[in-house]
């Protein structure tokens, strides 16, 4: 059973990631190519697609808190599989990966908001 609950958090992650990085590829992409140029932008929107995949598995998998299922705490008591647990660490899935996603897009955002702000000003320095 703890397998199971293993592979559908993971399952449940990926797909979360899926739809974030569809969500959004224009924008990262359209970002980009202003900053640093449509040569390279690919490259680099492609390297942040793969990290929104590890950032979100790495939140919404979270292995660590699994270990109330296998190993018994100082109380000795082993955590059960239950529907109610089941349901929570679904839930616990869901919102870990758009949490780490979002916070690891926020940061992006925010040194792209800068680089843009370099870029204008250089722009607007060499048109006058």
């Amino acid at each position: 059973m703890f397998i199971f609950l293993l592979a559908v958090t993971f399952a449940l992650a990926v797909t979360v990631s899926w739809i974030l990085t569809r969500i959004f590829q224009n924008p990262i992409q359209q970002i980009l190519d202003r900053i640093i140029g449509e040569d390279v932008s690919n490259a680099w929107a492609r390297y942040l697609t793969f990290a929104v995949y590890v950032v979100g598995i790495s939140g919404g998998v979270r292995v660590w808190d699994f270990e109330k299922y296998l190993i018994a705490p100082k109380d000795g008591v082993v955590a059960a599989l239950t529907a109610e647990a089941w349901t929570m660490e679904i839930y616990r899935a869901i919102v870990g990966t758009l949490q780490s996603v979002a916070w690891m897009l926020l940061v992006f955002f925010v040194f792209a908001l800068i680089a843009f702000v370099i870029v204008k000003g250089r722009e607007m320095k060499h048109q006058s």
